[in-house]
């Protein structure tokens, strides 16, 4: 298991990576998110070994590393896949996965299960992106490296493809039991994909945990807005009820959050209907397709996001009735 242990990185006097604090469990996928600047390809470069680290331990089965015992990167048995494929132009998909390969049968098998079978003698400048991902993540797996860093592997493919290959690689990934940390700026792709997802702000982790645990309990209001459209209603807590203006919610309190506490919504948790009489003034509306985002203004001036069916139709000035639809615990953070 790969264990990271206070690990701080530092650029000259700025401090990018600052107390992290995890541990990769066996065949796990390990989502990290956060904006840009956060720290996050910091962190794959240090568990690499391709950058020194200024504080910490990196650890894993018979080797440690810390500032003052480095373990390069050839003693660490890590495996990268990169967003620019980082493939030899001159070398067919086959001589690329078989690169520095004693034993060639492990290729052949990841390159039949990838679906490259077709282009085992192609070179990488006549594939498409996704095939050249495919070769990339293929030619990592077959070496069996004791886990895999992925850097944003998707962002350079089009939306309808990344949709796709993402379940690929992960399940590639839990085929070949071999646990990895993928970066990623894509809220959508952590949530879906990752076992548990870690939230970066600044270098510091603001939460690790199971991806329906960061999106319904936030650990703080920039993870609420991070991995979703966030609204928050005034209201009073008692207990785990929460009484608004839209009526009655059942709470959850974060950080011992009690009495006057802003609500968290999201837009599935709100209902909208057009009213004359509604409580509720639309300020805007983006049609989705399937759906619309209504942004609605309520009370004392307070913005709810709400989505709807694409047949629900109000226009921005128009009154419209916001109610709280959902069921389910609601996060509740102190005012």
């Amino acid at each position: 298991m790969l264990n990271v242990r206070n690990l701080s990185v530092d650029y000259g006097s700025t401090r990018v990576v600052d107390n992290l604090n995890l541990a990769l469990g066996k065949d796990e996928v390990l989502m990290l998110v956060g904006p840009t600047g956060c720290g996050k390809t910091t962190i794959l470069q240090a568990l690499a070994g391709l950058i020194p680290v200024t504080e910490g331990e990196i650890s894993l089965g018979n080797w440690s590393s810390t500032p003052k015992r480095p373990v390069p990167p050839e003693k660490r048995n890590v495996g990268m896949v990169f967003q620019d494929f980082a493939l030899f132009p001159h070398l067919t998909v086959q001589e690329n996965v078989c690169f520095r390969l004693k034993d060639t049968s492990l290729a052949d098998h990841w390159l039949k299960l990838l679906g490259l079978e077709a282009f085992r003698q192609a070179k990488p400048a006549s594939l498409s992106g996704g095939q050249k991902q495919r070769v990339a993540l293929a030619r990592t797996i077959a070496h069996q490296p004791a886990f895999i860093l992925l850097d944003e592997p998707l962002s350079n493919l089009d939306a309808a493809l990344k949709d796709s290959l993402r379940w690929e690689i992960r399940e590639a990934l839990k085929a070949a039991g071999i646990p990895a940390i993928w970066v990623t700026h894509d809220q959508e792709e952590a949530l879906s994909i990752g076992d548990r997802v870690g939230i970066l702000n600044g270098g510091k982790l603001e939460q690790l945990d199971s991806p329906e645990k960061c999106f319904a309990e936030p650990a703080s209001r920039f993870v609420a807005r991070f991995l979703g459209e966030a609204s928050f209603l005034p209201g009073v807590l008692d207990g785990r009820q929460v009484t608004t203006e839209l009526g009655p919610a059942p709470g959850i309190p974060i950080d011992d959050a009690r009495g006057a506490v802003d609500l968290l919504l999201r837009p599935d948790d709100l209902s909208l209907v057009p009213s004359e009489i509604g409580n509720g003034v639309v300020d805007w509306v983006r049609y989705e397709g399937c759906s619309r985002l209504y942004a609605v203004q309520v009370g004392d001036g307070v913005q709810l996001k709400v989505r709807t069916s694409h047949e629900v139709q109000a226009e921005p000035g128009a009154r419209v009735q916001m109610g709280i639809t959902t069921t389910h615990p609601l996060a509740a953070f102190s005012r």
